[in-house]
């Protein structure tokens, strides 16, 4: 068995163990954050059946998964990178989810170019719970304003995604995320890594996203 698809199915009784332990009745999904690594790093997941797959360039993921999604229409594609509105026009037509929409012009981009290619992508607004200057994100202070102007522009708002600050406690910052996600009734979640996937599984996450893990780290 391919080392790639061994370390997949390894996180995944990871994940059912913890979920029993917990007495959770969900399964979340897992993106294989497949940023930096070719097709031929990819392709053992994919013929094992794994749908999901996340990429931090729109560049990078127009090159490798174009033709691929073309003729795989299981395929289930994330854009888990911050994303320039220059960008847009590319990532509405190839991704199907969205995990970074952080700022008003943006959102009025990709509600512009849904409309051109009649295709919405489903989203999650990231907050930048930790105030972090370095980070994207919509600071929790603005993101009922900014929710709602997503609404406005009718825009498929499914959750939230976070990037907790490194070295302090995600916990913290994954409860904040579950607790607003239900006070708005958003019904997916974008948060837990590598590192913490486990952790944020404790909060309901609804999709983990794991690159490093599966695949090695990059070089």
């Amino acid at each position: 068995m391919h080392k790639t698809v061994q370390n997949y199915i390894n996180i995944k009784n990871e994940i059912k163990t913890k979920l029993i332990d917990l007495n959770l009745n969900y399964y979340p999904s897992i993106i294989a954050v497949s940023k930096t690594f070719s097709i031929k790093d990819i392709n053992p997941l994919i013929d094992y059946g794994h749908v999901h797959f996340g990429e931090n360039k729109v560049q990078e993921a127009v090159n490798k998964w174009a033709e691929i999604k073309k003729n795989n229409n299981k395929i289930i594609l994330h854009m888990v990178g911050k994303l320039q509105t220059n960008k847009v026009k590319y990532a509405v037509k190839l991704f199907d989810y969205i995990h970074s929409l952080d700022n008003p012009k943006l959102a009025k981009k990709i509600s512009d170019e849904q409309k051109k290619c009649e295709k919405k992508p489903k989203l999650f607004i990231q907050l930048n719970l930790g105030n972090e200057e370095q980070k994207s994100g919509i600071e929790l202070s603005k993101f009922e304003e900014f929710y709602n102007y997503c609404k406005q522009l009718e825009l498929n708002v499914v959750g939230l995604m976070c990037l907790p600050p490194e070295n302090q406690d995600t916990e913290f910052y994954f409860s904040q995320i579950e607790r607003i996600s239900e006070k708005f009734k958003l019904k997916d979640t974008s948060m837990g890594m590598s590192n913490d996937y486990l952790k944020a599984i404790t909060f309901g996450s609804t999709y983990l996203r794991i690159g490093s893990k599966i695949f090695g780290e990059r070089t």
